[in-house]
């Protein structure tokens, strides 16, 4: 197999993991992850990504918290302003998706409750064992969110090939001020997503479904004069 059939495999294998299994991951693969995603590039080699990654009590301790928070319908404060809307194309594929869902795990269009309680599992991890939390300096501002982007990007793919399962969470990004204090992560930093990941639970028929990727016409316009 060559190097670009590896990446194609992994790329096509890595998908957004919405329940795990309770065991949780070695230690030494974790750090491998990060070890190999670090690799990304950055601009003037700033690599402006950190990341604060849970297990055991300090997992179920955010857990609880993000849950408590949630439910009690506490204001989103995110460092990062959430799109404006969702136009076109980009509206439909974020439908599908949460249609996708929805059908899976049984919930009908119109059970609000139903969506609310598959909304609120986000904050639980979908009980996940770890969970990741990325950030980035505020002083580099988008262009440090956009290279902390690739190392998300790299980190679940650099997962993937380790057999570990992961689902990047901007909506855990949305209780920013939560994660920095239960974390003591720095004001000067923009926390930009969570990645929750371990071991995939291949029986839960949140996992049962695949969203599609647009067709390469659909990404690319040529110039040739």
């Amino acid at each position: 197999m060559t190097a670009i059939d590896t990446l194609t495999q992994i790329l096509h294998d890595r998908r957004s993991c919405r329940a795990f299994l309770p065991d949780p991951v070695p230690d030494a693969d974790l750090t491998r992850i990060v070890q190999e995603a670090r690799h990304v590039p950055s601009w003037c080699n700033a690599q402006p990504w950190q990341v604060d990654i849970t297990k055991g009590a300090g997992t179920e301790r955010l857990r609880a918290a993000l849950i408590d928070t949630a439910a009690k319908g506490t204001p989103m404060t995110p460092d990062l302003d959430w799109p404006t809307r969702y136009s076109g194309a980009y509206g439909q594929r974020r439908r599908n998706c949460g249609f996708q869902l929805y059908r899976a795990v049984g919930v009908e269009k119109a059970d609000r409750a139903g969506r609310k309680a598959q909304m609120l599992r986000n904050y639980a991890l979908f009980d996940a064992p770890h969970v990741a939390i990325v950030h980035s300096p505020a002083e580099l501002g988008p262009y440090g969110a956009m290279d902390t982007g690739g190392f998300v990007t790299a980190f679940t793919l650099a997962a993937t090939a380790l057999g570990i399962a992961t689902i990047p969470q901007a909506a855990i990004a949305a209780y920013a001020p939560l994660l920095k204090e239960h974390l003591g992560i720095a004001q000067d930093r923009l926390i930009l997503c969570a990645i929750s990941l371990g071991y995939e639970d291949k029986d839960d028929p949140a996992n049962s479904f695949r969203t599609p990727r647009a067709e390469t016409d659909e990404i690319i316009r040529w110039h040739d004069e």
